[in-house]
């Protein structure tokens, strides 16, 4: 029973992100209901932490190949560059394709770009927030808004379940500043 439920959540969350990949955040309820009480566990069926599952499931994602000699930049802006915002970052990607979240297609992936931060856990699926931005509709440029001052890029290329392959094609950071 542990297992299907794994599988189940391993699913959903997969579809959710896929789902959610490229596409505008839903707007926010002003809250959402309160859960119902969980039942006490029982002797035989310890609970785990909320978090157990969801680390089993997504540590169960196959990594994709990434071929010898592939790899991933970004091209516009250059390291050092003094920009003004929006700023235009271009990707290059070498050695694959270029294609939208939820295609299987070997040899290919779709960019996520890195603000601010430092790479992910490669061997999870790539989070999704205002420092991991996703683009799996296959976009190989993208305008981002950025404050003024002195912001860190870096691309890191996700297969069709925006899993980092193996190994990771991920570009040197670069720092620009913004004005």
């Amino acid at each position: 029973m542990k297992i299907q439920a794994t599988r189940l959540l391993l699913v959903a969350t997969l579809g959710l992100t896929i789902a959610a990949c490229g596409k505008p955040p839903a707007p926010q309820a002003d809250s959402p209901p309160a859960a119902p009480p969980a039942a006490p566990p029982t002797v035989a069926e310890p609970q785990l932490p909320a978090t157990a599952p969801a680390a089993e499931a997504t540590s169960a994602l196959p990594r994709s190949e990434s071929p010898e000699g592939a790899k991933v930049e970004i091209l516009s802006p250059r390291d050092g560059d003094i920009v003004s915002s929006p700023v235009k970052v271009v990707f290059g990607l070498e050695g694959m394709t270029v294609a939208p979240a939820g295609d299987p297609t070997p040899n290919s992936g779709h960019h996520h770009l890195l603000v601010d931060v430092a790479a992910p856990d490669l061997g999870l699926p790539i989070p999704k927030d205002a420092q991991h931005l996703h683009f799996g509709q296959a976009q190989t440029e993208a305008e981002i808004t950025l404050a003024p001052g002195q912001h860190t890029l870096q691309l890191l290329l996700g297969d069709t379940n925006h899993v980092p392959h193996n190994p990771p094609l991920i570009s040197a950071p670069i720092t620009i500043t913004v004005q």
